[in-house]
């Protein structure tokens, strides 16, 4: 692709010394799982969204499951969840033996609707997971707002949302926990796959720190079934030289969302993002809808145009779930599914890269 839709190998270039200067440092260590760059990692990310514990996981999915278990959700307990996310929200769920119980999205917003989430409240509910889709907060005080009324807990998959704020807060604070992925693509990414809990709950804390480690926390000593999901040294590392660079390169991916939104206003049948008033959205990917969809992507990648569907299956008709739900169940995300169109973004893209993709879409609407 002449534009790729994402390019991770600037990120390297970009923090070459001090990337090669933490390989080193971890490689002469001798302590490649649960040292200090865990620890220190731990601390800051932990500061950085506000938040007294985090503990680094295996990956996000990961991050959700435990939190999940943390919470003592399992066999015969249902989990409010978007229907419009990746199916890692969903597994997280399943994963405990509990039911997803999915919402429709917000049409604007693409997050889950508010006002449809107490219809979907039983007495067998037992938390609720809003996904910051994209990059944008979900309304986490209507929601939190809705849970506690009822007596359920709220459970952030932050995956992709590192650094975005709603009303002031970052996303990592908003709930009882919150499950974050550092896969390599995501606005704070590593260099392999990574996950981490945040939350203010010292009890959730401690029983993910015990969880994530076989069910111990003293070697040799296992308490309960626990499992082997750690962030290793070296990732650790890695993310503490990136998350210094996170909040201008967050920045970066705003002003490029913000040409999208000001040269494409005019294409006709394009639907830009909709960003309310109490979010600041970090951008992980800028999302477009076209009715044409299948045409307008033809037509960027003619001109090498890197561009991605996210996501063209909605959870419900993947294979995973088809013994308990049907095409036409859920209409909203279906129709998302078939209208959405993910834009190369990232903190390198370069302003001319964005003014030839914002050419081939118009050049594809005017003709």
């Amino acid at each position: 692709m002449r534009i790729p839709f994402l390019d991770l190998t600037p990120a390297y270039t970009e923090l070459k010394d001090e990337l090669d200067e933490a390989y080193h440092r971890v490689m002469e260590s001798g302590r490649y799982i649960l040292g200090k760059e865990v620890e220190m990692f731990e601390q800051e990310f932990a500061s950085y969204c506000g938040v007294k514990h985090c503990i680094g996981v295996g990956n996000g999915l990961d991050a959700l499951h435990l939190i999940l278990r943390a919470l003592d959700i399992g066999k015969g307990d249902e989990v409010i969840v978007p229907a419009n996310t990746y199916i890692a929200t969903w597994l997280a769920i399943s994963y405990t033996g509990a039911r997803p119980m999915p919402v429709e999205p917000d049409e604007k917003t693409y997050n889950i609707d508010t006002l449809k989430i107490e219809g979907a409240i039983t007495n067998k509910t037992k938390a609720i997971i809003p996904v910051h889709l994209y990059g944008q907060p979900a309304d986490m005080e209507s929601i939190v707002e809705i849970a506690d009324s009822h007596g359920i807990k709220v459970v952030e998959d932050a995956a992709q949302a590192h650094g975005s704020f709603y009303k002031g807060r970052k996303a990592g604070s908003l709930g009882d926990a919150a499950g974050f992925s550092f896969y390599p693509g995501k606005n704070l990414g590593a260099f392999g796959d990574g996950g981490a809990v945040t939350t203010n709950d010292d009890n959730i804390a401690d029983r993910i720190r015990s969880l994530s480690n076989y069910g111990s926390t003293i070697k040799y000593y296992n308490a309960v079934k626990g499992f082997n999901s750690r962030i290793d040294e070296l990732q650790a590392a890695f993310l503490r030289v990136k998350l210094k660079r996170l909040d201008e390169w967050n920045n970066r991916r705003m002003l490029i969302a913000n040409q999208y939104i000001q040269d494409l206003s005019d294409v006709k049948d394009l639907v830009k993002p909709h960003v309310p008033s109490w979010a600041n959205p970090v951008w992980h990917l800028f999302v477009v809808r076209h009715p044409e969809r299948g045409a307008l992507q033809r037509e960027l990648d003619n001109a090498g145009i890197g561009n991605m569907i996210h996501y063209p299956v909605p959870p419900h008709l993947s294979d995973a779930y088809s013994e308990e739900w049907n095409s036409g169940d859920l209409p909203i995300t279906e129709r998302l599914a078939n209208t959405v169109l993910s834009l190369p973004i990232g903190p390198h893209c370069a302003p001319s890269s964005i003014s030839d993709v914002v050419s081939a879409i118009k050049q594809f609407a005017n003709t």
